[in-house]
């Protein structure tokens, strides 16, 4: 009786295990749903690679931005104001007759006026002496503003070749511009160092047409007292009259 409950206990027990077992290890296979998941699954990867890209650009462009927003390493702002400054104090140390438009005009108002039959002779020979210096000295003023401007050919030269090479190698928009910018206020030093050459070497001819012009006008008023009638012959209308 025993092994009878035993062997129906076994039977059960199997027969149950039959029945679990396969029904726990089949598998459904449904091709729409893996269609699904395989087209969803490459969805995401194609947003992720899109975004992946969206942020390689971002990255790239911030590096162009921080290129493009460089600055020059190389400034030629220092030579050129040094330039310019040694120019201009050859042109403040112009002697006797400036740059100025009311000490020209006194000086014409005076030296330079046409000689008066009021004047003596003396007085005459004062101007004339007068304006002989002037002349000397502004000649010798144009001279030493050409020894500057000469002067300043060699650092202009120098700073052409950094500023060119600068350009050449400008890793940004910031930085061509800059080198630009530098290489057209070197241009304008050399346009104003060409000026004030112009206008000492023009201040130096204008100064002796002067002369002559107030020197012939003086030998006519001094010819007109020598030939005065009861003058007597001087040698110092001589001296003066040559």
């Amino acid at each position: 009786m025993r092994h009878l409950r035993l062997l129906l206990t076994a039977s059960t027990v199997a027969l149950a295990l039959a029945i679990t077992v396969p029904a726990r290890a089949l598998i459904v296979f449904d091709p729409n749903n893996y269609v699904q998941n395989v087209l969803t699954a490459a969805r995401e990867l194609q947003q992720i690679s899109n975004q992946i890209t969206s942020l390689q650009n971002e990255a790239q462009m911030l590096i162009n931005q921080a290129r493009n927003l460089a600055n020059l390493p190389y400034s030629s702002l220092q030579q050129l104001q040094s330039s310019i400054q040694r120019t201009q104090q050859f042109l403040a140390q112009a002697q006797r007759i400036a740059y100025d438009v009311q000490q020209i005009d006194r000086a014409f108002s005076t030296s330079y006026a046409p000689a008066a039959s009021s004047q003596s002779n003396q007085a005459l020979v004062i101007s004339a002496q007068s304006r002989w210096q002037n002349s000397v000295a502004a000649l010798q003023d144009a001279l030493r503003v050409q020894a500057g401007v000469v002067g300043n050919l060699d650092t202009n030269r120098i700073q052409t070749s950094a500023l060119v090479t600068s350009s050449q190698g400008a890793s940004g928009a910031l930085q061509a511009t800059q080198a630009g910018n530098q290489i057209l206020a070197l241009q304008a030093q050399q346009l104003a160092d060409l000026t004030a050459a112009v206008a000492a070497q023009g201040r130096a001819q204008s100064l002796e047409a002067a002369q002559r012009a107030s020197a012939q006008d003086q030998g006519r008023e001094q010819l007109r007292r020598f030939l005065a009638p009861g003058r007597g012959y001087q040698s110092q209308d001589v001296r003066m009259f040559h």
